[in-house]
């Protein structure tokens, strides 16, 4: 699905999230990881969950700020008081982009 900003126009966005809840009482942290990912699973973007990070291919800006919007309401419902989030964005103006294509491009050149 492609949209139009600016000039310009775009396939996807891939975003890769990093989101990381403060002040839980806990060192473990895969519950609030849980709930992020179930907020990015009910999304319907493509995913994929990464050890670090969840990487995410985006259809556009307004649909990642209410991403996050989502995900900060969730974090704030299980009672975390502040949340710091990376994010890193791959955004190609001359071609289509997804995470599969990533990934298979780096294999093949491991190939050679």
């Amino acid at each position: 699905m492609s949209f139009v900003f600016n000039w310009c126009v775009y396939m996807a966005i891939l975003v890769e999230l990093r989101v990381i809840p403060i002040g839980t009482g806990s060192t473990s942290l895969s519950s609030y990881v849980a709930s992020v990912i179930n907020v990015v699973r009910n999304s319907g973007y493509r995913y994929v969950l990464g050890p670090m990070g969840t990487s995410i291919e985006i259809n556009s800006f307004n649909d990642l700020a209410k991403l996050l919007n989502d995900i900060t309401g969730v974090l704030r419902d299980m009672n975390v008081n502040r949340i710091v989030i990376d994010i890193a964005m791959d955004i190609r103006l001359d071609k289509e982009i997804s995470l599969i294509d990533k990934v298979k491009s780096v294999e093949e050149k491991l190939q050679n």
